[in-house]
């Protein structure tokens, strides 16, 4: 996926006040879409020079999720008791421990003070608050719910936060105990194995298959072919990095990626949760559908479903229903459709919509267990065998060797 640049803009609103700040987009023309939705005229758009970036980009970026979960509890809490927006957000930006998130909520606070809308002085910092972020203020402000919402964001950003870090667990795993057993082997095969060849060449003979192909793969993986696998795995992650930047890369890459027998249903199961909890929690907080279907699809974080509710927007857009496109994506499974039918018949869509990420959530606890406990036993098989069989290998000789003297 491209990364995405940061745009300086400014325009007018509205009332032909000028406005500007900072928005984070793929392009000039997502800017002015974003801007348009705001009723702001843009009249200049220039993309931020990452060596002329400010203390505040530099210091957004260092801002945790766990940072604004936090802030946004506390805030919801201060405006539900009644406490003034710039008052609630005098006090936070002063208790802060991030030096830079605090430094954000201090401009925020200013901005507030000038007569922008929350909502508004959000969006300035795209790098800390997400537009889905901004667009559900936005709805909570004009809505008089925004202690409601701000609780909202809190619970979705919680069960995101916790959802990211099943599916770190389910991949770090895996790629600690193979990364150990590569290490185990290549020193067995760098230190070990030569010491053993070195001791057969002097005693002399015919050396055992297996104990060939053991020294054989040992003198290719101390010499130049180890220094060789080594530089074309590096090359070849760099270039799969690389490739993964771009928008055909990103598409392609995550498609193979949810067809893997074993991760790809973990993978889809994770973007059906993400989409409905999403959309779900967008549209609670009185986000249209159609602004819901969008920022549902940017934020997902996988081109297959990002393109997949595109084409459901779409055909939203020509009045249809949620559900009726959404079968026609193999991204969603049958019961996911056939549940948001019934949230829509029964004009509960986002009760449904959140009933389905529940769901989801516990079968990607389920399906990180069985990953886990399927795992664990096979990497234990893998290691021991390799292991045993070039420690069977190496004794072969020694083997023959009695067995010889015996005989005489």
């Amino acid at each position: 996926m491209a990364t995405a640049t940061v745009f300086k803009w400014s325009g007018k609103n509205r009332t032909g006040v000028v406005e500007s700040g900072e928005i984070a987009a793929m392009s000039k023309d997502e800017v002015a879409a974003q801007l348009k939705r705001r009723s702001i005229v843009p009249t200049s758009i220039t993309e931020k020079k990452k060596k002329k970036a400010g203390g505040i980009s530099f210091g957004a970026g260092k801002v945790k999720d766990k940072d604004v979960v936090i802030f946004t509890r506390q805030f919801s809490t201060m405006i539900d008791a009644g406490l003034p927006l710039v008052q609630a957000l005098e006090i936070l930006s002063t208790q802060a421990t991030n030096k830079a998130f605090a430094n954000i909520l201090t401009q925020i606070k200013n901005d507030v003070e000038g007569g922008a809308t929350f909502a508004d002085s959000l969006m300035k910092h795209p790098r800390t608050f997400s537009d889905l972020y901004a667009n559900m203020v936005a709805a909570g402000e004009a809505g008089g719910i925004l202690d409601t919402v701000l609780n909202r964001l809190a619970i979705y950003m919680e069960k995101s936060i916790k959802l990211k870090s099943k599916v770190k667990g389910a991949m770090i795993y895996p790629a600690v105990v193979t990364c150990v057993a590569a290490l185990v082997i290549t020193v067995i095969m760098v230190y070990v194995v030569p010491t053993f060849s070195s001791m057969f060449i002097q005693l002399g003979g015919n050396l055992p298959t297996p104990t060939k192909i053991v020294i054989a793969l040992s003198h290719f993986i101390g010499g130049k072919g180890g220094l060789a696998i080594l530089v074309a795995g590096v090359f070849a992650s760099i270039g799969f990095v690389q490739y993964r930047r771009t928008e055909g890369g990103k598409y392609v890459t995550d498609s193979i990626f949810l067809k893997l027998p074993i991760f790809g249903i973990l993978l889809v199961k994770v973007a059906v949760a993400k989409f409905t909890r999403t959309l779900g929690t967008l549209v609670s907080s009185g986000v249209p559908i159609l602004e819901g279907l969008d920022i549902t699809g940017k934020t997902s974080g996988n081109k297959v479903v990002e393109k997949a509710v595109a084409a459901v927007k779409t055909a939203v857009q020509e009045g249809k229903t949620l559900a009726e496109p959404l079968g026609k994506e193999k991204v969603f499974p049958d019961m996911v459709t056939q549940m948001i039918a019934v949230g829509e018949s029964a004009g509960a869509l986002d009760t449904m919509l959140n009933k389905i990420a529940d769901f989801y959530d516990e079968e990607v606890d389920a399906a990180v267990s069985g990953l886990t406990s399927m795992i664990e036993p096979l990497m234990m098989v893998f290691l021991g065998g390799t292991v045993g069989f070039i420690v069977v290998a190496m004794y072969l000789p020694i083997f023959k060797l009695m067995s010889l003297v015996a005989n005489h």
